[in-house]
């Protein structure tokens, strides 16, 4: 099984302006297809640099993906830093100048001079025809490893690799195995629970089973390697047997499955309707469950920090007015190095009033507090 790295270019990302969104969608078209990726590296608009990454990618690995740098402007220099990498000069293509130019006239625009910058590739360079821009992408050989070379614009890359790149790379190197990845969701345990239970089985090797906190949830990831979805079925199935059995209700989904859609299962198979009212969440708590399909009857946002029993009336008060059986109230409170988030929950079973203290960074508290808000839903009873 071929191995991969990827090459992020360009400065604006190493700032922070802009957010890569590429890297995650290669990532899985690489899993998809059955290559280990290595790593993901980011490097600025510099000829030497960027050679050098790709360098030592290639001391590494069989296939190297690079997106950005493609444009025509002289800040553009993916083209000559791998010419650089490979020790080729670059050669103009009369053909990839065609195309960008038929690329232009089919939006009735002129291409400027700088555009020919972008039918140079490095010698011995096989061109990647883009139909949807006009950055022509290449892919070239060096003992046997390959560089592919695509735009930075999401929609391009996104097309060239689903529509030449995966096809030319299962051709290349005869692939015929996949790489299928399980996620199940938890909630209402850490990390460090989990792991006791279930860390014998991260010590497996196919598959693989491995963990990813977030605030207030914690995912475990199952992945298999095999010649054929049925088997990678086959190799995933036994072991979320054995994690569901030893994690119990703390596991409320998998793959697309959200907290929120599970919340409002709970709610259907209930009867129940919900109403919610909010305390320093932003709107984020009403905004999630207005994105679920279920019995969501609108929320409030409150303003200032509501005390538990103020929290409760907000939120007896919103169901008898909208109707509910259930009201749900939420707020966040400073509480000297830490903050405090307060629930209360008024059902037709009576009141029920909670304060979890959280100590992780501030700006993550919104987020852990939604988190524990929707399992309280999920666990009624």
């Amino acid at each position: 099984m071929p191995c991969a790295e990827i090459i992020i270019i360009g400065t604006e990302i190493l700032l922070g302006d802009i957010v890569d969104t590429n890297a995650a969608f290669l990532a899985r078209a690489l899993r998809d297809a059955g290559i280990d990726l290595y790593r993901k590296t980011t490097v600025g608009d510099n000829v030497q640099r960027i050679a050098l990454a790709v360098q030592q990618s290639l001391d590494r690995c069989d296939i190297v993906l690079t997106t950005g740098g493609l444009g025509p402007t002289v800040d553009d220099p993916t083209r000559e830093a791998i010419a650089l990498a490979i020790g080729v000069e670059t050669e103009f293509r009369p053909e990839l100048w065609e195309q960008i130019q038929e690329r232009f006239r089919r939006y009735n625009h002129q291409p400027t001079e700088n555009n020919k910058r972008q039918a140079y590739i490095p010698q011995g360079a096989s061109p990647i025809e883009n139909p949807v821009g006009t950055a022509p992408a290449f892919a070239i050989e060096k003992d046997g490893h390959v560089v592919i070379s695509l735009p930075g614009v999401p929609h391009e890359m996104e097309y060239l690799v689903q529509n030449a790149v995966i096809p030319y790379l299962r051709q290349r190197f005869s692939l015929t195995d996949i790489i299928k990845t399980r996620v199940i969701h938890t909630a209402g345990v850490g990390e460090s629970q989990i792991d006791d239970q279930i860390g014998d089985l991260e010590a497996m090797n196919n598959p693989t089973v491995g963990l990813a906190a977030h605030s207030g949830q914690v995912d475990v990831r199952i992945t298999a390697k095999a010649g054929s979805e049925k088997e990678a079925n086959g190799l995933i199935q036994p072991v979320e047997e054995v994690v569901r059995g030893r994690l119990g209700n703390w596991v409320y989904g998998v793959d697309a499955e959200t907290l929120e859609d599970a919340a409002m299962k709970n709610l259907l198979h209930k009867g129940w309707s919900l109403v919610v009212v909010e305390a320093g969440l932003g709107g984020k708590l009403i905004q999630r469950l207005a994105s679920a399909q279920g019995p969501f009857l609108g929320g409030e946002m409150l303003t200032g920090t509501p005390n538990s029993d103020e929290l409760a009336a907000f939120a007896d008060a919103c169901r008898n007015s909208r109707h509910a059986q259930v009201g749900l109230g939420v707020a966040i409170h400073p509480a000297g190095g830490r903050q405090d988030v307060h629930l209360a929950l008024v059902t037709p079973m009576g009141k029920q009033q909670f304060t979890r203290p959280y100590g992780g960074p501030p700006e993550n508290a919104p987020r852990w507090a939604l988190h524990h808000s929707l399992d309280l839903i999920r666990n009624l009873e």
